[in-house]
């Protein structure tokens, strides 16, 4: 046949020019593990479909198969015993004086496959779309110099060689599903038919692709402008700044304008492709590695069309870089940022807003111009359809637990959501985790009182120059919530409502926002990720003098490990899959711990000047050991206890631990956990059975060492919960202020009087979650005036928490 002359030429043609072209590509593979996320099945037939016939695609394609272990898209493979080339293409690339894209021979060789499938009823291929990028520019409203490289839909043979040539080391190659063409061949219809089909399909299939890679089209100055001045929201804050400040109609315009201008990114395309390059050499010199899950559940949602609202927790300004990074080389849209105003100084601001940071104030004080405008601004962004990315907590956590989170922007999210985004609204959750956080010196120095430092470009320089060996960085993109569900489920009727009053503020969107805030927060808890240095902080800082011998240490790392396979705190959690010999052994490397050898072995131990710090990444896991923790503390608390006191036990103290610590799963979920546990670790001798009671391994047991430090992992939790409870106790009422800060004070005390090293035991808003639960949980009750007071609930709860923590603190807590 005719076209089978031709792929013999185009085959020849491909070698020649593949050793210079592969000097100029460095193929990137989205995904990375396709038989995982995309079920490709490497032992039968596939066959790729790409968008143009060009040489240079074909190559960055065998590049990327040959890295994938996929056969080469210039092989040929076997149809019903003819021998066809395993490429096909839907269009010939343009010609250099004409725009005309031309269609190739692909109906009358997809009709001749249906054919070969009637006769061979068992013959089945995997279609397998491919799209490849070269850049990742977003389209222009308007048309430049820079369409050249931009504009990459069939180029011509000249225009493809500035792209190879200036794009070359930004080259994506991204694999979609399969389509298994016996599944096409059984529909109803004509081999032509069918072939016209998969064609139309595959056309809207690439269109979709570079959407959801590329993102919308730049917002041009003069459109963002327009649009949001426009606004009638803006119009009307206008008009009021005017009338309130007493000063001109274009003055207050010219007021927004200058918010406009303070708030607005200035998006570059080519910013990000540098900055890429730039922080892969950093992140090579820094971190062994940045493991990134769950990727493939942001994919599908932006192939569906949907708007993507990342919502992380904030551990570092590290975090902002990284989470765009790994955004990048996923394949997805790079998302606009929301950045705090503290970060627009010269010249990082206007790095960062070349490169999609959007800038907020910390406090919008009623200022309702502004809000207008910032409003305006946010909703242009949904509507267009770029993904956003904000920080529910509001600001770096200092103590590594997650931060209550501050609802203004989920509320704008929602108000903007019900007023109409044309497209499905989904937030995903996502968990940042480090072995080591730069600014954690800062951070305790700010808990012992400190003022904050003001942002710098010397604080920049400080830090690059303090760069060393971070170990691990851990990526976890969790469950995604749809906005549209979420809301059909907590208000059925919010269309209708909003429709009778579009113009006014829904009474139900305050507690829905309140309840959505805490399920992202407890859904960027549930995607965590554990780490060495994560488990060898809870372990040491559990132990004894904060010191363990190495073959306790190991021992107690591959308890835990083992008690998390076998009972998982959630699906979407992820575990260190090394021994915890190896394990250890890495996280040694980080130079965090002493490490000292006598006769009888080696011993590691906190370094002074690090016990403090340590108790950060202890915390970035503390709610996964939490009910195991409360589960040993029930059971090292009394010489047996049944079963059914401890889920007694546990459905008096699980909604407290649940407000502190974001833990996702609802009372009944976590009491089902609990059983789930206890059966790991009665089989695992963490716990023994008595008769009817349940037991503490014996102590002469190897096993004991790891079970105790999980009754201590919750200790100081448990402490924090006596001082409270026992000062309200002893003063019977009391206003919540005056509750908090006592409690501070005697918190703080008691941390000194016994050693307790973690910052967040007299943390002001920990202690202000605490107090909030036990209202939301009616343990404590009010009086007219709002005095807090002492009650049957709160003191059956004292002593329930008094008998689980040890006596010398116990003790000292009574003589408050």
């Amino acid at each position: 046949m005719a076209w089978l002359q031709k792929a013999r030429l185009h085959n020849l043609l491909l070698a020649l020019i593949s050793i210079p072209v592969k000097w100029l590509v460095k193929a990137n593979n989205i995904p990375t593990d396709i038989r995982k996320e995309l079920g490709i099945d490497t032992a039968k037939p596939i066959l790729y479909l790409l968008r143009t016939h060009s040489v240079t695609d074909q190559i960055a394609l065998n590049m990327s198969a040959e890295v994938l272990g996929l056969p080469r898209s210039s092989s040929r493979i076997n149809i019903a015993g003819e021998r066809q080339q395993a490429c096909l293409f839907l269009q010939e690339p343009k010609s250099v004086l004409t725009r005309k894209v031309k269609v190739t021979n692909i109906a009358a060789q997809f009709a001749h496959m249906f054919e070969l499938h009637r006769r061979d009823t068992e013959l089945d291929i995997q279609i397998v779309p491919v799209s490849i990028f070269w850049g990742r520019a977003p389209g222009k409203n308007t048309s430049g110099w820079s369409d050249v490289l931009a504009n990459q839909v069939s180029p011509s043979w000249l225009r493809k060689f500035f792209i190879v040539l200036f794009l070359g080391r930004d080259n994506f190659v991204c694999y979609s599903k399969a389509v298994s063409s016996r599944a096409m061949a059984d529909l109803p219809g004509s081999d032509e038919e069918l072939a016209h089909k998969l064609i139309r399909l595959a056309g809207t299939h690439f269109h979709r692709r570079r959407q959801g890679i590329t993102g919308p089209n730049l917002l041009e100055r003069y459109e963002l402008n327009n649009v949001v001045l426009g606004s009638q929201a803006v119009r009307n804050a206008i008009a009021q700044e005017a009338q309130s400040k007493k000063i001109s109609h274009q003055t207050a315009k010219l007021k927004a304008q200058k918010y406009i201008n303070e708030i607005a990114a200035d998006y570059r395309e080519g910013l990000i492709r540098l900055g890429t390059r730039i922080l892969t050499r950093i992140w090579n010199k820094v971190y062994n590695g940045i493991e990134v899950n769950h990727a493939d559940k942001v994919r599908t949602l932006a192939q569906n069309g949907h708007e993507i609202i990342y919502v992380p927790c904030h551990r570092s300004h590290m975090d902002y870089l990284l989470l765009t990074y790994v955004i990048y080389h996923e394949g997805l849209v790079t998302p606009h940022i929301a950045a705090g105003i503290n970060l627009n100084f010269w010249p990082i601001g206007g790095i960062l807003r070349k490169g999609g940071a959007f800038f907020l104030r910390r406090s919008f004080a009623g200022n309702k111009l502004y809000t207008a405008v910032f409003r305006e601004y946010l909703e242009l962004l949904f509507n267009k359809g770029y993904s956003v990315k904000y920080y529910p907590e509001g600001g770096r956590s200092r103590t590594g637990r997650l931060l209550p989170p501050k609802t203004g922007m989920l509320a704008m999210t929602l108000q903007g959501l019900i007023k109409g985004i044309n497209r499905p609204v989904s937030i995903v959750p996502v968990y940042i985790g480090y072995e080591h956080v730069m600014e954690v010196s800062s951070y305790l120095r700010e808990l012992t009182g400190s003022s904050k430092k003001k942002e710098s470009i010397f604080h920049i320089f400080s830090a690059i120059r303090r760069l060393k060996n971070y170990g691990y960085g851990f990526l976890n993109f969790g469950e995604p919530i749809n906005l549209s569900n979420y809301l059909d489920k907590s208000v059925p009727d919010w269309r209708e409502q909003q429709q009778a009053e579009p113009d006014k503020k829904p009474q139900w969107l305050n507690p829905v926002v309140n309840d959505l805030a805490d399920n992202v927060m407890e859904r960027i808890n549930q995607a965590a990720a554990v780490s060495g240095m994560s488990l060898c902080a809870i372990c040491l800082l559990s132990a004894e003098k904060h010191a363990m011998t190495e073959d306790e240490l190991i021992l107690a790392i591959e308890h835990f490990l083992t008690l998390l396979a076998k009972s998982p705190y959630s699906e979407v959690a992820t575990y260190p899959s090394i021994s915890a010999r190896a394990l250890l052994a890495n996280t040694l490397k980080l130079n965090k711990f002493e490490v000292r050898e006598d006769n009888f072995g080696r011993i590691i131990s906190l370094k002074d000047k690090n016990a403090v710090p340590l108790t950060y990444y202890r915390n970035n896991i503390l709610h996964l050991f939490a009910l195991p923790g409360l589960v040993t503390a029930i059971v090292f608390a009394r010489d047996g206890v049944t079963h059914s006191q401890i889920r007694q036990m546990l459905s008096q103290l699980y909604p407290l631990l649940q407000r502190e610590l974001f833990i996702y799963m609802s009372l009944e979920q976590a009491l089902d956990y609990s059983d789930s546990l206890i059966t790991s670790m009665l089989e695992m001798g963490l716990l023994n059975v008595d008769g009817e009671h349940i037991v503490p391994p014996a102590p002469s047991s190897k096993d004991y060492y790891s079970a105790w430090l999980l009754n201590r992992s919750i200790q100081e939790t448990l402490h924090r919960y006596a001082v409270v409870l026992t000062l309200l106790y002893r003063e019977n009422g009391m206003s919540r202020a005056t509750l908090e800060q006592k409690s501070r004070q005697f918190a703080q005390r008691l941390s000194s009087l016994h050693g307790i090293s973690s910052p967040e035991f007299f943390d002001k808003n920990v202690l202000a979650t605490f107090i909030s639960a036990l209202k939301e949980n009616h343990l404590v009750e009010s009086d007219d005036d709002g005095k807090l007071l002492h009650c049957d609930k709160s003191e059956a709860l004292r002593l329930e928490v008094i008998a689980l923590i040890s006596p010398d603190i116990a003790q000292r807590i009574q003589q408050i």
